[in-house]
């Protein structure tokens, strides 16, 4: 029979022979879009993208008559946005390996080193910025703003040492209809605000239940998000407040018509009677879950259907 530390260095050789393994399926093109977190990058350019048709529709401007500055808005953007999350990744390297949905992340398996990383970083915020500035200045140092308060205010201050990291980290997730905004009117509307406001309170409910799903995760790596600190029913109150706050933004966007509001309404409204009717489950996980896949969808049908109502 084998001795107890046979039996360890075993599991251990295994786990290691696993993570090598996992290691080798990764292409050079997947830890490229690991590293960018393509899938923020993505999400941002729907976002980027809506604030830019708005203000060009409304701007009386044609879309087809600017694609000069819908193309260095999108490229732009979606470079700073990668060149801050090459950037993160950069900053938590020593705690990714201890969460099981970043520790894939090229960063931790070694596969690209820190100081490219970091350089990737820089060089993308440098040359998104500079296609940013060549729309309006405006927009640039929106920008700017946007990349500050994500690699600084969030990913070098808040998010190691204070349970409101997330309400910080929804600064910059909220910057991105601005800049798209700005870049074609530097005069940024109400509409535009609202935009930013819709963004930074989706956030919250949004990442507060994925952090409810990760909360072993984010306690083993000593990030103080609100169901670490608080506890889950806490988290669930709060989620369910910032979804409130969203009730009256769609009223503050009558220009884009009562098939919007509608549209609007009814999406937040279900939001919120989900977050009741699924309590009954008495499951905090899978109501996390739900909430988490539903926020998701809120965001991608909320921004098309602004973009949708203006074809009409």
């Amino acid at each position: 029979m084998s001795s107890p530390k046979v039996f360890n260095e075993a599991v251990m050789d295994g786990n290691q022979q696993a993570l090598n393994a996992s290691v080798s399926e990764t292409t050079a093109f997947k830890d490229f879009l690991a590293l960018i977190k393509v899938g923020i990058v993505n999400s941002n350019a729907i976002t980027t993208f809506t604030g830019l048709w708005l203000a060009l529709h409304f701007s009386g401007m044609r879309f087809l008559g600017n694609l000069d500055i819908v193309f260095l808005t999108l490229i732009g953007s979606s470079l700073i946005i990668a060149g801050s999350c090459s950037l993160n990744n950069y900053i938590d390297r020593d705690i990714d390996p201890l969460m099981e949905r970043t520790k894939g992340r090229p960063t931790v398996t070694g596969k690209i080193q820190p100081g490219k990383v970091a350089l990737l970083g820089f060089l993308f915020i440098g040359v998104g910025s500079i296609l940013l500035f060549m729309t309006t200045v405006t927009a640039g140092i929106i920008g700017l703003i946007g990349v500050f308060s994500y690699v600084v205010l969030y990913s070098l201050w808040s998010k190691r040492l204070y349970v409101s990291n997330t309400i910080v980290g929804s600064i910059s997730g909220a910057v991105p209809p601005l800049i798209g905004w700005a870049a074609v009117d530097a005069n940024l509307d109400l509409m535009a605000w609202v935009l930013f406001l819709i963004m930074f309170i989706w956030q919250p409910p949004h990442f507060y239940a994925l952090a409810m799903r990760r909360v072993e995760e984010y306690r083993a790596a000593g990030i103080p998000m609100l169901p670490v600190v608080k506890g889950f029913e806490k988290t669930k109150k709060s989620i369910m407040l910032w979804i409130i706050a969203l009730l009256p933004l769609p009223f503050l966007l009558t220009e884009l018509g009562v098939t919007f509001i509608v549209i609007a309404s009814l999406l937040n409204v279900g939001w919120l009677f989900l977050g009741v009717f699924a309590r009954k489950f008495k499951d905090d996980i899978k109501w996390a879950k739900l909430m988490f896949v539903y926020s998701l969808q809120y965001l991608t049908i909320l921004f098309v259907a602004m973009v949708i109502v203006t074809l009409i």
